[in-house]
């Protein structure tokens, strides 16, 4: 039983590692946003940019070394990774920002209940433009 747990975690090492440190980044992300927003009483679109930018770099530098196993710190590669990371997590920081502005500014909904909502459909688009874009295997011709 230990050893097929153990065979388990080691061949979705990184599909465990992906949620695992998904889930701190969400943590960081709502947190911030929380204590911006609701704490401090900066505006929602400042809030939420600053939220992305915490988040988004604590998620660069776990996803490289621990969830992707990344460990080259060459220029090249670090400046590679860094400028299609934070691309892709651009445009979701935007769709995030719209999603926020939207349901909070305009029509005045629940910031924390909306940022929550929001953070959901930011994962899932992360997870797909790394599948497709970011990691993506190249096929062998």
């Amino acid at each position: 039983m230990i050893d097929t747990v153990k065979r388990l975690c080691r061949k979705y090492k990184s599909f465990i590692s992906y949620v695992f440190f998904g889930v701190l980044t969400t943590v960081i992300n709502i947190v911030t946003y929380a204590v911006c927003y609701n704490g401090i009483g900066i505006s929602n679109v400042v809030s939420n940019i600053i939220a992305w930018i915490l988040a988004c770099s604590f998620a660069f530098v776990t996803n490289k070394l621990w969830v992707f196993d990344s460990k080259s710190m060459e220029a090249k590669t670090v400046i590679y990774e860094v400028i299609t990371f934070f691309g892709c997590r651009l445009a979701t920081g935007v769709l995030d920002l719209a999603i926020m502005y939207v349901s909070v500014d305009l029509l005045a909904w629940n910031s924390t209940l909306m940022k929550c909502i929001s953070n959901v459909i930011v994962i899932i688009a992360n997870y797909v433009a790394s599948k497709l874009v970011i990691f993506k295997k190249k096929s062998a011709s």
